[in-house]
């Protein structure tokens, strides 16, 4: 009876044995070997690397850290000439774009009868001179007032002012360049009439050209006046200056602080309105020099650099670069003296634990082999 019934019912109770075993191995035995598990995962990459890097230990340098920001270029001065007088316009002395020293004429305006006015003031000047000097002697005889005297006087006076304004009516009949530089624009042409005060000419200071740009709240306080400095400009060209202004209160919308690097431009190659970049000296730091391409990213897409620590594993510091150099990019944030991978980073992630071939060992290799193939 028995036996018919384990035969009719054999896949069955198989079955619940199977369900038992399970049951009973998963309460007794499951936690002792995960845990053994876990271990052997653990140790696992420290025993038995998976990748090999080839590596470079160098020591941080120290370097002057470099604030880089964009600006513009422009002339050290630009004012807005004008009439001081009344004239039609009879000459062009400049054109636009032109070049001019101190007192070059821009423009000259008609004379006007002004010559005649001249010389009726110095005739008048004269005249009261005459009788000032006889009031004085007729005052030693107590012919003339003191009164009288000094009316003498205040019509001399006068007659000096008159001419004073008639010397410099025909001086401002030329208008002229208030200092070295250069015709941005002109306003008037021949036969125009001006009156005092009326806009003749656009003029610039070309001779020294001002590197405008703004830095921010936190790299300001590095920045001095009288320190030079480099600006690279869009064509490529880098020029040296003078910084000749750092604002003293920050820009309200920005909270950045304006700052003119002044070069030199006697020779008027440079331009003004052109796009430049303005490169500051800051502090001195310890960083690591580099190429740019052992740069690599981490999971997140963050550009960075990874090293090898102590016990060989991979770590990844941010790019933090303080100077850019034709020899390579300088990199602070790393450990004083850090192992670099310089070979082999873009197939190893942070946290592994790989093999670090130092770069000299294979230059020695290499050469070994060298030697052996050409050995006869």
């Amino acid at each position: 009876m028995n036996t018919e019934f384990i035969k009719e019912h054999r896949s069955w109770l198989v079955s619940v044995g199977i369900v038992m075993a399970i049951t009973l191995w998963m309460a007794t035995g499951s936690g002792g070997d995960d845990a053994t598990e876990v271990s052997l995962v653990a140790d696992a990459p420290r025993t038995a690397p998976q990748f090999a890097v080839r590596t470079r230990s160098q020591v941080a340098e120290e370097v002057i850290r470099i604030i880089t920001v964009n600006g513009s270029t422009a002339p050290a001065r630009t004012v807005e000439i004008n009439a001081e007088t009344d004239g039609r316009v009879v000459e062009i002395g400049v054109d636009r774009g032109e070049r001019v020293n101190t007192g070059g004429i821009i423009v000259r305006l008609d004379e006007r009868g002004r010559e005649a006015r001249l010389a009726e003031a110095r005739a008048l000047v004269v005249q009261r001179e005459t009788e000032y000097a006889a009031r004085q002697r007729l005052k030693s005889e107590s012919y003339v007032s003191d009164a009288q005297l000094k009316e003498g006087l205040a019509l001399l006076e006068s007659a000096r002012a008159a001419l004073k304004r008639a010397e410099l009516d025909i001086d401002n009949m030329y208008i002229r360049a208030p200092f070295d530089g250069a015709l941005q624009e002109r306003h008037v042409e021949i036969g125009d009439f001006v009156s005092s005060g009326d806009p003749v000419a656009t003029f610039v200071d070309d001779r020294s050209i001002i590197v405008t740009a703004s830095v921010s709240e936190f790299d300001a306080k590095y920045v001095t006046r009288g320190e030079e400095a480099r600006a690279k400009l869009a064509t490529g060209e880098e020029v040296d200056g003078i910084v000749r202004y750092v604002a003293p209160v920050a820009d309200a919308a920005t909270r950045t602080f304006t700052v003119e690097l002044a070069v030199d431009n006697e020779d008027g190659a440079l331009r003004a309105g052109m796009s430049a970049e303005l490169m500051l000296p800051a502090e001195t730091i310890f960083a690591h020099r580099v190429s740019p391409s052992l740069l690599t990213l981490d999971d997140e897409g963050n550009v960075g650099i990874k090293i090898l620590n102590d016990e060989g594993i991979v770590e990844f510091y941010p790019a933090d670069i303080s100077l850019t150099t034709p020899e390579g990019i300088f990199i602070e944030g790393l450990p004083t003296t850090a192992t670099i991978i310089t070979v082999g980073q873009g197939f190893v992630t942070e946290g592994s634990y790989v093999d670090g071939v130092p770069e000299d060992a294979v230059d020695r290799a290499v050469a070994i082999k060298s030697a052996g193939e050409s050995a006869p």
